[in-house]
Order: structure tokens, then C-alpha cells, then sequence
């Protein structure tokens, strides 16, 4: 799959908010394979790649002026949004899934409910191993200030800000690949 052409579809060269997108991705995606490289696990390395790359497509439809995007929807929907321009372009369901569950530890129903969140009142959590892995990766790298590796504990402090059960997940992915 040629990621790179979808990306220059949405993240025009030369603006802001393609370098964001560009640096926080391949950082996700060194990331993630180096997780498996270590933990030798049973993914392709182009698939890690391709899922890591596509992971935040859909941020361009958000407002985040701060990173530069200036679309309508909440950033919240992100991975929703990036889920369904990958399908709508007949990419892998593989990867439309790292996209759409990708969002904090993943998020369940009844948080979404609980919340009055802004997305599909069903769960979206990383189930396979390649969803884990890319929203574990993605926990470590902003899209703002220096976007240098956040520490882990840092990284579990801003999870345990969304609820026990984000931080349990968070805890779970930690486990299985830290």
C-alpha cells in the first residue's frame, strides 16, 4: 500500500501541519517498530509502518488550531473521521481500524455514553495486535511543543486523567509491550 499518496492528498507539502503530522507519524512508527523488533513480534514491518503512518489521517477534518487544523469537527473524532476516508479510498480494513481505535487506550461505550462524547455509542478499543501496538506507540509522541518521547510514567499520569479503566488499558498495553 502506497500510504504516502494518501497522505499527500489530505497534507499538502510545505504547510505546517503536514510536518506535524509527518514527524509525530514516523515517530509512532519508529516506535513501533522497535517495540517489535525487541518483543519479536509476528507483524510486518510494512504493515507497522502503513498503520502508523495512517494512523492520524483524519485530523484534518478537526479544529486544533494549535497544530493547525482548522476543519469543523471536534478533534475527539479524529480517529472516526480517518477511519472512514480510509475506507472511503478502499484501503485495508486493517488500517481503518488502527485509525478508528486508536484514541487514548481505546475508549469503551459506556465511556463514550458516560461522557456525552461525540462518537459512535459502541466500543472502540485496539483489539488486534497491530491496533495495540500503534495506539501504545502513539501514547509516547504529541503533535505540539518539542514532540520529543514522553517518559512512561508521564504518559500513565495523562491517562489516568480519563478514568481507571483508560488507565487499566493503558497499564495492559504497557505489559504486553514495554
Amino acid at each position: 500500500m502506497d500510504y504516502q499518496s494518501i497522505i499527500d492528498t489530505y497534507y499538502p507539502a510545505g504547510t505546517a501541519l503536514r510536518d506535524i503530522y509527518m514527524r509525530h507519524c514516523k515517530s509512532v512508527a519508529d516506535e513501533a517498530l522497535a517495540i517489535a523488533r525487541r518483543k519479536s513480534l509476528p507483524l510486518s514491518p510494512d504493515d507497522i509502518r502503513a498503520a502508523a503512518m495512517l494512523h492520524d489521517i483524519g485530523i484534518t477534518a478537526t479544529y486544533a488550531p494549535g497544530i493547525g487544523c482548522r476543519g469543523a469537527a471536534p478533534y475527539l473524532l479524529h480517529g472516526i473521521i480517518g477511519a472512514d476516508m480510509l475506507r472511503a479510498m478502499g484501503v485495508d480494513e486493517r488500517f481503518a481500524r488502527v485509525a478508528e481505535r486508536h484514541t487514548g487506550s481505546g475508549i469503551t461505550a459506556g465511556e463514550i455514553e458516560a461522557a456525552a462524547m461525540p462518537l459512535p455509542r459502541r466500543d472502540l478499543l485496539p483489539e488486534t495486535l497491530l491496533e495495540r501496538l500503534i495506539c501504545y506507540a502513539d501514547k509516547f509522541y504529541s503533535k505540539s511543543g518539542r514532540m520529543e518521547r514522553k517518559d512512561p510514567a508521564k504518559v500513565e499520569a495523562q491517562m489516568a486523567r480519563f478514568g481507571e479503566g483508560s488507565m487499566q488499558r493503558f497499564r495492559a498495553l504497557s505489559a504486553e509491550f514495554g
